[in-house]
């Protein structure tokens, strides 16, 4: 692969130094390009104890005492860890003038009711007296109220009471964590110093630090605390789901800064506005805040789409002026390796995920494991929420068709979500594993040689660093170096080596966990991938350089395609289509990838692209990495079209009466994702993964390809069916036709797919997946029938998918009709 142009790269002497944490409970600065020599040791509790007893009990006894730094008394923030705290938080919160009025909302609703169903009626006809009881069980009413919104704070609030109490936690926290990942927590020295002074005039405004970490991993947790305590920073309080409340280890992190919220609010409206309330108060007194923008942890290794839940309520609390402003603080977490990625396989493959509970938690292996590597946390520059929500109004109202509150309100929280995930990408840095398993996952081959494993990595480290990405620190020890640390954190679960050959061969044993790393980079390479995979549209005709070109219109036309299908799965730039086209193209000829033909009257106008012959020269290196980014994604969107041929409905049964349990149909999906797989139809096996499908789904809907019912009642299943226009034929046989929209746009995804063997026959794999889709789809067709799910609730369904269909605009998927 060509070195990247001087141009491209940032030096190392331009990076600011690493601080990292380590088990000896010492901050250590390391020059740009430190990587911790194999010589030094980690000291953890366990080697202590065993090695010096009095060493360890000396430890400890400096960390429950707080001599020195440990004492965490000189915070910068709103104070914590005091006697009375909880008792304190917990009178604001119910003593919070909107949480007063819902409760006197709710009692008086209540009242009319009982009032109407005669409860109320009293056998003189004195007005006064009847207005009396009224009032009296009004009042009654509330305290009840009251009552269970006491206990429901008790509950969620965190309480951060005992300042011996986070002393040991911090040790504790320290000690499992360097145990694991043996290398510490790393961040950068410029970016600790600016949010040191950030928060420093923050505190003094009594402004609240609101954390926006990605999530990959529980550890999330833990590092943030522990950094934010070892340097001085007043903890946040962690907003977690409920799940994780189980006992001895919910009170443990209750009382270490977590809030503990529901998994879903449904329509409760008391706790809804008990929780905005408690968001309310901690912001108002400048309590930071930490919440994961993503909701829950990433199973694939890359950003999730924003969830909007606890986001809209910290947006509410500055929108509304009930909260003068807000610092927000996008941080970026990696690892060398994840603890919970096994699991993670898992779940993608269909198993359910399992309650967390204490016994799984002690008895994990996981946190005994040694040579994990280290942490990374980035942290990019933070901003002003209410100054964000100025600009973002003051450019709708120059919007020349103004839109109404709620939508502006949802747009809004749209921008700060996707705002947040941007920043949190820019300030990524690509850890060792992720590169190498990157490399393993874009070889044409089975294995690979350890010095081209090296030069790869390398090629791509000067890569990630020409798209203004972050590498981890490791420049001054020789790549082999890296390249075997990397290989030993993976282990030969991940990576395998073929024993007996001249060199060292490597190759994926487990390419399912290892596109985890692999998702770690692919965000600053998407817009190159999608062009490449618009160009092999035409590279994989075959035939001269001349028959293999590409006309522009035909590119942009299936790069619009999908970056449109792709538009729930990563995140893209904010210049739109046109912008980012061009400069992707103009990168790619800088790079000599590609070989653009002006029109000679007009240099801006591009007619034609092709690979260069440079790039085909050296087999095509370059842009077969950059399609074999995107080829799983694009095999997972092709899943998702063809395992919509299960929802036609069968010979008799009318489409509005075709509605199916949505996890059934994604379960089924799933089937016969792995059933293509095993028979050659389909690439990649993580392509039947459920997150990713669950993606798709989500896409088709939002384009109006399928309709979509979710009902109010809890253990009513969520229900889905083909839109009308979308529906395929069937023949006199009773057979899908390949024909239609549908049809169609599968067609239209698989024109990107990677070619294999088994598909350069169309006509036989037409046959072939159609007849499969049809027959797996067959099984949910015969379970609807069984459970009886037609009849009452397909109407409930058909008026909930009216409603849903009237709110979308026009879908942008749809398949243009010189193409059916």
């Amino acid at each position: 692969m060509p070195s990247t142009s001087k141009s491209h790269m940032s030096s190392t002497a331009e990076q600011a130094p690493d601080l990292s944490i380590t088990a000896d409970d010492e901050v250590h600065l390391h020059t740009a390009g430190y990587n911790e020599s194999s010589e030094r040791e980690v000291i953890n509790s366990m080697a202590r104890f065993r090695s010096s007893p009095l060493d360890f009990i000396r430890e400890v006894s400096l960390h429950v005492s707080g001599t020195g730094w440990r004492s965490y008394d000189d915070v910068i923030g709103q104070p914590i860890f005091y006697s009375g705290f909880s008792e304190n938080m917990k009178s604001m919160v119910l003593n919070n003038p909107m949480l007063v009025d819902k409760v006197r909302h709710l009692a008086e609703r209540r009242v009319e009711v009982e009032a109407k169903e005669g409860l109320l009626s009293e056998h003189s006809q004195d007005r006064a007296g009847n207005g009396d009881k009224r009032r009296k069980r009004q009042i009654q009413i509330e305290e009840s109220l009251m009552e269970v919104c006491d206990t429901m704070t008790d509950n969620m609030i965190c309480k951060m009471e005992s300042k011996r109490f986070i002393r040991g936690a911090y040790y504790l926290a320290t000690q499992l964590l360097t145990r694991a990942y043996h290398q510490g927590v790393h961040v950068s020295s410029e970016e600790v110093l600016r949010l040191r002074a950030v928060a420093a005039k923050a505190a003094k405004s009594k402004q609240a630090i609101i954390f926006l970490p990605c999530h990959r991993s529980h550890v999330d947790y833990v590092s943030l605390q522990i950094i934010c305590y070892r340097l001085g920073l007043a903890l946040p309080t962690v907003v977690a789901g409920d799940n994780l409340n189980f006992p001895v280890v919910g009170a443990f992190l209750q009382h270490a800064g977590a809030m503990w919220i529901r998994r879903s609010f449904g329509h409760d409206q008391l706790y809804q506005t008990l929780v905005q309330a408690y968001i309310d108060t901690l912001l108002q007194n400048g309590f930071n805040l930490e919440c994961f923008v993503e909701g829950g942890r990433s199973r694939t290794g890359k950003l999730l789409p924003p969830k909007f839940g606890i986001l809209s309520y910290m947006l509410d609390s500055v929108a509304s002026g009930r909260v003068a402003d807000a610092i927000i603080c996008p941080v970026s977490t990696q690892y060398d390796k994840v603890i919970e990625v096994e699991s993670y396989i898992s779940e993608l493959l269909g198993q359910p995920k399992p309650k967390e509970n204490l016994k799984d938690f002690l008895s994990s292996s996981s946190i005994l494991s040694l040579k994990l590597g280290r942490v990374d946390v980035r942290f990019h520059e933070p901003w002003s929420l209410r100054k964000f929500i100025g600009e973002q109004q003051g450019r709708s109202s120059k919007l020349p068709q103004q839109i109404d509150v709620k939508d502006q309100r949802t747009r809004l929280l749209r921008t700060l979500g996707f705002k947040v995930l941007s920043e949190i990408n820019d300030v990524s840095v690509v850890m060792p594993t992720a590169l190498v398993g990157t490399v393993l996952l874009t070889l044409r081959g089975r294995g690979v040689g350890k010095s081209e494993l090296i030069r790869r990595v390398e090629w791509l480290s000067e890569r990630v660093k020409a798209q203004g990405g972050r590498v981890a620190h490791f420049a001054g020890i020789p790549t082999s170096v890296v390249v075997e640390r990397a290989l030993e954190v993976l282990g030969p679960g991940l990576v395998g080596l073929v024993p007996g050959l001249p060199e060292d061969t490597f190759y994926a044993v487990d390419r399912f966990q290892l596109s985890f790393y692999r998702n770690m980079t692919i965000h600053l390479f998407i817009l190159q991938s999608l062009v490449s995979a618009a160009l092999y549209t035409s590279v994989k005709q075959g035939g001269s350089p001349s028959q293999q070109r590409i006309s522009f219109a035909a590119l942009r036309d299936q790069v619009s395609f999908l970056s449109q299908l792709f538009r729930g799965e990563f995140i893209f730039p904010t210049e739109g289509l046109e912008f980012n086209l061009a400069k992707t193209l103009a990168l790619l000829e800088a790079d000599n990838v590609i070989k653009v033909t002006r029109d000679p009257n007009n240099r801006e106008i591009v007619e034609w692209v092709e690979l260069s012959d440079q790039e085909r020269e050296q087999g095509r290196e370059d842009f077969d990495f950059y399609c074999f980014l995107i080829w799983p994604f694009i095999e997972a969107a092709w899943l998702g079209a063809i395992s919509l041929l299960m929802l036609t409905p069968p010979v008799g049964v009318e489409a509005k009466e075709s509605w199916l349990p949505m996890k059934n149909v994604q379960d089924v999906a799933q089937v016969l994702g792995k059933t293509l797989y095993h028979q050659g139809d389909l690439s990649y096996f993580e392509a039947v993964n459920k997150e990713t499908l669950k993606n798709t789904y989500q896409r088709f809907e939002e384009e109006g390809m399928i309709l979509v019912a979710k009902s109010k009642e809890k253990n009513t299943p969520t229900t889905i069916r083909l839109a009308d226009e979308w529906l395929p034929s069937r023949d006199a046989k009773g057979s899908v036709k390949a024909k239609g929209p549908l049809w169609t746009f599968a067609e239209r995804v698989s024109i990107s797919r990677r070619e294999g063997k088994n598909r350069r026959d169309g006509a036989t794999v037409q046959t072939r997946v159609l007849s499969l889709a049809d027959r797996v789809g067959t099984e949910l067709w015969e379970e609807r029938n069984t459970l009886g799910t037609r009849g009452a609730r397909d109407k409930e369904a058909e008026s909930a998918a009216a409603k849903a269909k009237k709110r979308r605009g026009k879908t942008k998927l749809a398949v243009p009709a010189s193409r059916l």
